[in-house]
């Protein structure tokens, strides 16, 4: 049983919000080749030591698919939540335990669907890789969430439908909890989580297990 976790990082794209909005904006089947495109140039740039913007590689290649690329990337701040975000959120209020937004992504957009959901007052805030100056899964963005909302490293669990986030986290020093709703399954040579769960709700109630 892992120790409960004092504070809680979530992922946002996928994990919390859907993309559908955005999906349906675009020729089908071309949402996942968008978004696996995005990462993977901001993972390369992040590696070679640059400071890659999503809002620029998200613009580059939605351009592959779309002749509005910027109205598409609008869609950002108008995205809903998944059914088990809300729920989940308030089960980690209710517990005291505080919890941010951590995206590969600014800040703002995040802002805005929070708000336009209506989830706003259930996170103590929003943070960005921006804020660092590289992506997750590199550690620093894992510490600086750890740093901002006061707590060891060991303590804090980051929430994601993405293996390599939770991989990154592990490495970190973080604990982590997978939802399995997007990938169904985790690659095997990733760091293990320390909570599963089919739905955000079930992994929260896992890293609240055990006494406070």
């Amino acid at each position: 049983m892992p120790l409960p976790a004092l504070a809680v990082a979530l992922d946002v794209n996928e994990t919390l919000f859907s993309l559908d909005r955005m999906a349906a904006r675009l020729p089908p089947g071309a949402l996942p080749t968008w978004f696996a495109r995005v990462l993977r140039d901001g993972f390369a740039l992040t590696v070679t030591g640059d400071a890659p913007r999503f809002r620029d590689l998200a613009l580059t290649h939605l351009a592959a698919f779309t002749d509005d690329p910027e109205g598409v990337l609008a869609e950002f701040g108008r995205l809903d939540p998944h059914p088990d975000v809300r729920p989940a959120l308030e089960r980690l209020r209710d517990a005291g335990v505080p919890a941010v937004t951590l995206t590969n992504g600014s800040s703002d957009p995040v802002r805005a669907m929070f708000a336009g959901a209506g989830l706003q007052d259930l996170v103590q805030g929003y943070l960005s890789v921006d804020d660092v100056g590289v992506w997750k899964p590199r550690p620093e963005p894992y510490h600086h969430a750890a740093a901002h909302l006061g707590v060891p490293r060991d303590r804090l669990a980051l929430i994601a439908v993405h293996g390599w986030d939770v991989h990154g986290a592990k490495r970190a020093g973080l604990l982590a909890g997978w939802c399995s709703r997007l990938e169904g399954a985790l690659l095997t040579q990733y760091e293990r989580p320390d909570v599963t769960g089919d739905t955000l709700v079930e992994v929260v109630d896992g890293l609240l297990g055990g006494p406070r």
